[in-house]
C-alpha cells in the first residue's frame, strides 16, 4: 500500500539513549533539558530569534491569538486545514475569509484591503504547502492599516524567502511538528517571533500563566511539551536535510513524468527555497479528479484530497464573500503521495496511471 505521506521514524538505538537519561533523570516535562535543547537547535537551524515547543499546532495558533490579544475579524484564507480557521472561532474571533490566489494558492493579497473594517484587527495568512505567502505585500498592508500579522507555517519548516527563514515574516508564526510532517516530534507544534515583549508573554502563556513555580503573572494555558517529544524531534532534525533531497528528487520526477497539459502546479515565488513537502497537484475538474482517486486506490495507491472542501463550508462558519478561487481548488487538488522511502519505481506507477487510465487518451496525445 503506497499512502499519500508516511512518518519517518529514526533509529530505535538512537531514540532509545536519549530516553535512558529521561529516565535517569526522571524529569518528563515542565521545560526539561530536553526540550531545552531542542528549542535551542530548532533556533539554529531555522535561523530563528524566539522560539517555543508547544503540544500541537493547533495550540500555537490559539495561542498566537490569544498573545496579540485578538477579539475582532481576522482576515483568513478559506484554502488551509480546518485548525486555521478553527483556531479563530475558539478564540471569539470572527474569520473573514479572502480568495486566494491561483498560482500559489496562498492568501491573494490584491484582496486584502477590500475585506477590512473597522472591526479588522489581524491578517492569519497560511503558506500553503510550505509555499511562501506574499509577505511583503501582506506585510505593507498590516502597516498601513495597524494590523497584526500571523502566519499559519504548518507546513513551512525551513522555508526560505530572500535567503532568510519564511518564519522571521509577521508577529506571529506557528509550526506544526505532527507526525506527518517533514520535521516531526510524534505530536508537537511551535510558535516563532522576532518580539522580544511577545516572547516573554509567550514563554508564560503556555506555561499556565507561571514565571516560575511559584508566581503566575498572567492567563496562561498548558501548552507544554515533553520530554518524550522533545527526544524525538532531536533524533529526527539530522536527517532534515536528507529527507527534503530525496523528497526535490522525486519532485522533479513527478514534474518529468506527469503531462503538463494535463494538470497545473501551484507555483512557488522564485524568491523562496522551499522543503518539498507535499506534491500536490490540479486536476482538470472534479470529476477527473474522482477518477484519478479510484483508479489509484485500485492499484492500492491513497493519494489525498488535502484541502478539502473549502474551509467557507465549514458549518460554524457564517456566510461571507464568496472565495470562487478557493473553492475551484478544493475541488480539484489533489496530493500525491511523497514521503522519505518513496521509490521511483513507485512514483512512474503513480505517474502512469494518471496519464494513461485516468485523463484520457485526448490528454496524452
Amino acid at each position: 500500500m503506497i499512502t499519500v505521506t508516511k512518518t519517518f521514524l529514526p533509529s530505535l538505538e538512537e531514540y532509545h539513549t536519549l530516553l535512558s537519561g529521561v529516565w535517569e533523570r526522571g524529569w518528563v516535562t515542565n521545560e526539561g533539558p530536553l526540550v531545552i535543547e531542542l528549542e535551542s537547535a530548532l533556533k539554529k537551524y531555522l535561523g530563528v530569534k524566539h522560539l517555543f515547543f508547544v503540544s500541537n499546532g493547533t495550540l500555537a495558533l490559539q495561542l498566537a491569538i490569544k498573545a496579540l490579544n485578538l477579539t475582532g475579524d481576522i482576515i483568513t484564507t478559506p484554502f488551509s486545514y480546518v485548525a486555521t480557521t478553527s483556531s479563530i472561532v475558539w478564540e471569539n474571533c470572527r474569520p473573514v475569509f479572502v480568495d486566494i490566489d491561483p498560482d500559489s494558492l496562498c492568501l491573494d493579497p490584491r484582496l486584502i484591503e477590500k475585506a477590512i473594517t473597522p472591526t479588522t484587527q489581524a491578517i492569519l495568512a497560511t503558506h500553503v504547502f510550505g509555499l511562501p505567502c506574499a509577505v511583503e505585500a501582506i506585510e505593507q498592508i498590516a502597516r498601513r492599516y495597524r494590523l497584526r500579522v500571523i502566519y499559519d507555517a504548518a507546513h513551512a519548516f525551513g522555508v526560505d524567502y530572500d535567503d532568510q527563514s519564511v518564519l522571521n515574516y509577521g508577529d506571529i508564526s506557528t509550526l506544526s511538528f505532527h507526525a506527518t510532517k517533514l520535521f516531526h516530534t510524534g505530536e508537537g507544534g511551535a510558535i516563532v517571533t522576532q518580539d522580544d515583549a511577545l516572547a516573554k508573554k509567550i514563554a508564560y502563556m503556555r506555561n499556565c500563566g507561571h514565571v516560575s513555580a511559584n508566581q503566575v503573572v498572567g492567563l496562561g494555558i498548558n501548552a507544554k511539551n515533553s520530554e518524550i517529544h522533545a527526544a524525538l524531534g532531536l533524533c529526527v532534525l539530522p536527517h532534515v536535510e536528507e529527507l527534503i533531497a530525496h523528497r526535490r528528487a522525486l519532485t522533479a520526477l513527478y514534474d518529468a513524468l506527469l503531462i503538463p497539459r494535463a494538470i497545473q502546479r501551484p507555483m512557488p515565488s522564485p524568491r523562496a527555497e522551499i522543503n518539498y513537502s507535499y506534491y500536490p497537484v490540479l486536476l482538470p475538474s472534479e470529476d477527473h479528479l474522482l477518477i484519478a482517486v479510484n483508479a489509484l486506490n485500485q492499484a492500492d495507491i491513497y493519494p489525498r484530497r488535502y484541502f478539502y472542501p473549502a474551509l467557507t463550508n465549514l458549518p460554524y462558519v457564517a456566510a461571507g464573500a464568496s472565495c470562487p478561487v478557493a473553492e475551484s481548488v478544493a475541488s480539484r487538488v489533489l496530493c500525491l503521495p511523497l514521503y522519505h522511502d518513496l521509490q521511483e519505481s513507485e512514483v512512474e506507477r503513480i505517474a502512469t496511471i494518471i496519464n494513461a487510465h485516468v485523463l484520457g487518451p485526448s490528454l496524452c496525445v
